[in-house]
């Protein structure tokens, strides 16, 4: 990179932030339920959880506070803290599963959200799987539907907390959920800045997108394919699969540092660093 051009970017400035985080200490892909799983291959969780570890570590290097609550038998997928519900200026609306070997886990997490300062927790009526789809950008708040989160959810989110809500349509299975083809990058309320991928999207949302952020990062399908965009940014360090090189180095001329994570165990059932993080937004 040039001298004018590293001149020519902006500075950014990462903020600490607060994650819920689970270990993936059951992890398995026994089931089937969005096309990156594949039962018949095994799993190896020792890698899994090592993985993991080192997430948590980027984090606390970084630092950021990371709250882990423990797992449970046989519910493998709860790893994905993401999904677990949505926290914004300290109001939580909980999780409801879609599909019954996740619906479980959306009561464990509401008692460790009751346990921790959150005893007016909201349950949803319509199914909604947490900030999986429910993506804040500092100003709006970014749904997505298609394949998971129900349209209805997203009034429910706007009633409980008062913001901005914008319906996005997603069209392709891999990206089931909107944080695997979305990522913020800059949630300060008057500078939100994104990266996503076009093609997860339907004509109609990739125009609201094109008119709401003008000056997104747009992810290429190789970046997508890795789910590079499952990434986790502070406002200043982005946190992505490391096989998401070309997002990287679009983000670092954009003033971001991307620090690349090993996330391949994970991935196999379509995780990646932000479906292992919930950001507890005070």
């Amino acid at each position: 990179m040039s001298a004018a051009l590293r001149s020519a970017r902006p500075l950014r400035v990462g903020t600490a932030r607060r994650y819920l985080m689970c270990p993936p200490r059951y992890f398995t892909v026994s089931y089937m339920i969005n096309p990156w799983m594949d039962p018949t291959q095994p799993v190896d969780v020792a890698q899994a959880m090592a993985q993991w570890t080192v997430l948590v570590g980027t984090y606390r290097a970084l630092g950021h506070t990371v709250e882990v609550m423990d797992p449970e038998p046989g519910l493998p997928d709860m790893v994905f803290a993401a999904n677990a519900g949505t926290v914004i200026d300290g109001v939580v609306l909980g999780a409801r599963f879609r599909h019954a070997e996740r619906a479980a886990e959306a009561a464990h997490y509401q008692r460790w959200f009751r346990a921790h300062g959150a005893p007016g927790m909201v349950m949803p009526s319509a199914v909604n799987e947490g900030a999986g789809d429910l993506v804040w950008t500092g100003s709006l708040l970014l749904a997505g539907t298609g394949f998971r989160t129900e349209a209805a959810a997203h009034a429910e989110a706007q009633e409980l907390f008062g913001v901005p809500v914008i319906s996005l349509q997603l069209v392709d299975p891999y990206y089931y959920h909107l944080d695997t083809c979305l990522l913020v990058l800059d949630d300060s309320p008057h500078d939100g800045l994104i990266a996503y991928y076009p093609a997860a999207f339907s004509p109609g949302s990739r125009r609201v997108l094109a008119r709401l952020f003008p000056d997104a990062v747009i992810a290429g399908r190789t970046d997508a394919a890795c789910l590079g965009l499952n990434g986790v940014s502070d406002g200043r360090s982005v946190v992505l699969p490391r096989e998401a090189v070309e997002l990287g180095r679009a983000l670092a001329v954009r003033g971001f540092e991307p620090v690349f994570v090993d996330v391949s165990e994970l991935r196999r059932a379509g995780g990646g660093p932000k479906c292992c993080t919930l950001e507890l937004r005070a």
